[in-house]
């Protein structure tokens, strides 16, 4: 069972890119996806969720209105399309899977590193 995130790279400020993370090993329909990032000397915080069977979304505040979260079944890949990037968002991004109505994220992607460069 794991999850492998990738998309991430280089970024102008005000560009977009797109993370993907793909599930497998095991049916993730009663699963909620989250998205979560750690910038340089600062905690891991929650970008945004899905849940698996019907798409119902979360976003953080500071996301929301530029990122965009959605989910490919026949993919098994949960998808985080950011926009309007600030340098802030410069961080690594991080996927993980909860069962539907916990709340501690049980299993974790490695990270891919998103830069974005003024």
């Amino acid at each position: 069972v794991q999850l492998q995130a990738s998309g991430g790279g280089l970024v102008q400020v005000g560009g977009s890119m797109r993370l993907s993370c793909a599930a497998s090993g095991r049916t993730f329909s009663s699963y909620v996806m989250g998205w979560f990032r750690q910038a340089p000397g600062k905690e891991r915080e929650f970008v945004a969720s899905i849940t698996w069977s019907a798409g119902s979304t979360i976003y953080a505040n500071s996301v929301k209105g530029r990122f965009t979260i959605s989910k490919d079944s026949a993919k098994n890949t949960v998808y985080l399309q950011t926009g309007s990037l600030r340098p802030e968002d410069t961080a690594v991004y991080y996927c993980a899977s909860t069962p539907l109505g916990s709340t501690k994220y049980e299993l974790w992607g490695q990270g891919t590193l998103v830069t974005v460069s003024s």
